[in-house]
């Protein structure tokens, strides 16, 4: 950037024909303006002006000097247009690991489309400890808490859990009563692909002690499979609010023990700290705040 403040000055000078002139424009003194010009031309090892008392003129290598200066300093203004058409008008590649889950915040990834049709989603849906910063992933989207220091973080929302089943389940083996009728039912459970230790069901009894001991009827990594055998009538699953809201509204599925069910979770995106927050990811992590939880919460 000091290379930049001389060839600058020198710019000045040389379309001014002054120091003077150069100076008053730039906001000090013509004898400044001459140092800064003695140490480009020692720098440089040749001289840029001849000087009388009078007036000062661009030797031929100042000549060649000023008109590749004009070239650089056009790029730099061309390149600043764009970069503010860019923050204007968002554009360009936006990679972003998401859960499995994130299949089903596909409304809002949608809506996000057409509200930014410039900028492409590259996504990538695993429910693996990815690396964010080896792995070149603009953000990540997961639920928890942060814990790579390395990253930046913004909470998008929480939701809760509920306990549903199918309404043809719930007439062939009954609906739990009390949490503790859970122990007599078809289990299907979330395992945890990180750690492999199933997700618990936060369910409090009447002595507000937590259910232990459920049983497994079925055990997946990913949520999709659990939610399909819900539907299909093969036991009762414990799962996210805003992927069974549909099918309980359209009847497909049946909510029991709402007031017993204390499972909490949030979604976070997660970027590197270490990157400047391009214009296309700021417009995303923003919108995804603005409105996954109005579609999905």
């Amino acid at each position: 950037m000091d290379n930049l403040g001389a060839l600058n000055v020198f710019v000045q000078a040389a379309e001014t024909r002054s120091f003077t002139a150069a100076g008053r424009q730039l906001g000090v003194s013509s004898s400044a303006v001459g140092k800064s010009i003695a140490r480009l031309e020692q720098r440089l090892g040749v001289r840029l002006f001849h000087r009388s008392t009078r007036a000062i003129a661009l030797t031929p290598e100042g000549q060649m000097l000023l008109e590749r200066c004009r070239r650089i300093f056009a790029e730099m203004e061309a390149a600043e247009l764009e970069l503010s058409q860019t923050r204007a008008h968002p554009a360009g590649t936006l990679r972003v690991s998401l859960p499995l889950v994130g299949m089903l915040l596909m409304p809002t990834l949608s809506r996000f489309m057409e509200a930014w049709p410039d900028i492409e989603l590259d996504l990538d849906f695993s429910d693996r400890l990815v690396d964010v910063v080896e792995e070149g992933y603009d953000a990540v989207i997961r639920t928890g808490e942060p814990a790579d220091s390395r990253l930046m973080s913004r909470r998008l929302g929480a939701f809760r859990f509920r306990l549903v089943a199918a309404p043809g389940y719930l007439g062939k083996y009954g609906t739990p009563a009390s949490p503790r009728d859970l122990l007599r039912h078809r289990c299907l459970h979330h395992r945890y692909p990180s750690t492999g230790k199933l997700e618990p069901w936060i369910v409090d009894g009447e002595d507000a002690e937590p259910v232990v001991g459920l049983p497994r009827t079925a055990v997946s990594s990913a949520i999709e499979p659990l939610l399909h055998m819900a539907e299909q009538g093969n036991g009762i699953a414990c799962l996210p609010e805003f992927a069974v809201r549909r099918p309980c509204d359209e009847g497909r599925l049946v909510s029991v023990l709402d007031d017993h069910v204390k499972n909490t979770g949030a979604f976070r995106i997660l970027w590197p700290s270490s990157r400047h927050m391009s214009p296309r990811l700021r417009v995303f992590v923003d919108f995804m705040a603005d409105n996954l939880f109005g579609e999905t919460a």
